[in-house]
């Protein structure tokens, strides 16, 4: 019987927040740059659109930011590189060393096996799973270590999130297919 190789969590998004400046003038930003939405009635804040790495990155008066959208973490430097420098061109005053980190990691799996959710949840712990499939086909497992929330669908494709590394989302693969390698058909 041949070893199953574990295939690797494919990051779908990478979500990381923090402080870039002690505060941003949003009204000024909208005449100097290119790729901005600001519309205070909508939304407290502006969107930055980056091309290259593909990112959206949500900017505060508070010199906040949230940045979404990267497919890795090297995008997600990238992207945050690009937008210190679009704001310092732009007369932004920003930290010399900006306190943005990554919150929540994305990622799609597929355990390449149908899983019989009811019968997962008559088999695991009820505390940590929520299964409603009048309301969502899919099945929430709340993982506590690592904290990993897991959404697992009855076609064997699982959405991990929570993670802020691609260890701990890989720790949360690890988990899932040991606690479900005796249930899956």
């Amino acid at each position: 019987m041949s070893e199953e190789k574990f295939q690797s969590p494919q990051i779908e998004n990478v979500v990381a927040s923090g402080s870039i400046a002690d505060s941003i003038d949003l009204e000024m930003l909208s005449a100097k740059m290119e790729h901005y939405d600001l519309n205070k009635k909508r939304f407290p804040g502006a969107v930055l659109h980056l091309q290259n790495p593909k990112v959206a990155v949500l900017i505060f008066s508070s010199g906040k930011v949230v940045i979404t959208g990267a497919k890795s973490p090297e995008d997600l430097v990238r992207g945050q590189a690009i937008l210190i420098q679009k704001m310092k061109e732009a007369g932004v005053f920003c930290h010399d060393t900006p306190k943005v980190a990554i919150t929540n990691m994305v990622c799609s799996y597929d355990m390449g096996k149908y899983i019989n959710l009811n019968k997962v949840v008559i088999t695991l712990n009820l505390e940590n799973i929520e299964y409603e499939p009048e309301q969502f086909p899919g099945l929430v497992y709340r993982i506590k270590e690592p904290k990993i929330v897991a959404l697992l669908f009855s076609s064997g494709k699982i959405i991990l999130t929570g993670g802020k590394t691609m260890e701990e989302v890989e720790r949360g693969v690890v988990f899932l297919e040991q606690k479900l390698g005796n249930i899956l058909l």
